[in-house]
């Protein structure tokens, strides 16, 4: 009767040994499943966030091409140097906004000045970059950087040595070359109009140097432009010509876009570039560079 006793007690704990070790087993493979689980969602995630990451970078590093429209014959502010190179102010400029932001690469085309607002609405360019101000029709039609980065100066220009021209009253009966389309030809077309028309207005299609070379060889008496423009020009060409008289006014410009979705987004990048232009002075520093004076707004 002991036998049987102990016999059932052996086989009672074995039994629960056996049934121990099972269940052991049981929670070790269930633990181990739950941790390679935890594991494969870790690396999941892991793999997710790079991939968030590398798509950052390359939205990031996406650099978006811009073509810009200018005459490339507009000396300082755009034009081809002796070694055949598009430089000048305006070109400049965007080339130190390219350096503030990577994202932006500029491609310059150059033509006529009447050709440009043509290309731009054609989607030849996507932006102009001329010395263009800021006028009612064109703030209606296009979108214009908030921050003007230069100011236009207008003034009367003549043949060197002329003493008998300071001001439109002296231009009565005597003819104004201006160039078809240019924002400078304003302040001469309104004198004209409210003064019975008493300027002659000749006008061309060509660019200053053509007028400059008009005004030295006496067939027109004068024209109304930039005096840094025409002085660079008049050097070029070898032309004897001079400002004279007061300002008879200052605008800004700015750079031009087209109103559609990638026009917004280029005035917004090259506005916040040229903010930090301004704000460093780089802006003021590359503008007394060009003209031995600050010209930007912020300086005037």
């Amino acid at each position: 009767m002991k036998k049987k006793i102990i016999l059932g007690a052996l086989l009672i704990a074995t039994v629960g040994i056996f049934g121990g070790c099972g269940k052991a087993d049981s929670e070790t493979a269930a633990n181990n499943v739950a941790e390679a689980s935890e594991t494969e969602a870790v690396e999941a995630q892991a793999a997710e966030s790079v991939e968030m990451e590398d798509a950052a970078e390359t939205a990031e590093d996406e650099v978006i091409t811009v073509s810009v429209g200018t005459m490339g014959t507009y000396s300082p502010f755009s034009f081809v140097d002796e070694n055949d190179y598009l430089t000048g102010y305006d070109i400049e400029v965007l080339r130190k906004v390219e350096e503030i932001d990577p994202s932006l690469h500029f491609e310059f085309t150059t033509g006529p000045w009447e050709s440009l607002f043509v290309g731009l609405d054609s989607d030849k360019f996507q932006m102009l970059a001329n010395q263009i101000s800021g006028t009612d029709e064109r703030r209606e039609k296009y979108y214009l950087t908030e921050n003007p980065y230069h100011t236009a100066v207008n003034q009367l220009i003549v043949k060197k040595g002329r003493t008998d021209i300071a001001g439109f009253e002296d231009l009565a009966g005597k003819k104004i070359g201006l160039t078809v389309g240019d924002a400078h030809n304003i302040e001469a077309e309104k004198w004209n109009e409210e003064n019975g028309n008493a300027l002659t207005l000749v006008y061309y299609e060509e660019d200053i140097t053509t007028i400059l070379q008009e005004i030295v060889n006496g067939k027109i008496d004068a024209t109304l432009n930039d005096p840094a423009v025409a002085i660079s020009k008049a050097e070029i060409q070898g032309l004897d010509v001079e400002p004279v008289g007061e300002r008879l006014s200052e605008t800004p410009v700015y750079f031009i876009f087209k109103q559609d979705e990638l026009g917004k987004t280029l005035q917004e990048k090259i506005d916040a570039a040229l903010g930090q232009l301004i704000e460093s002075g780089e802006l003021s520093r590359l503008s007394t560079e060009w003209f031995g004076s600050d010209y930007t707004p912020q300086g005037k």
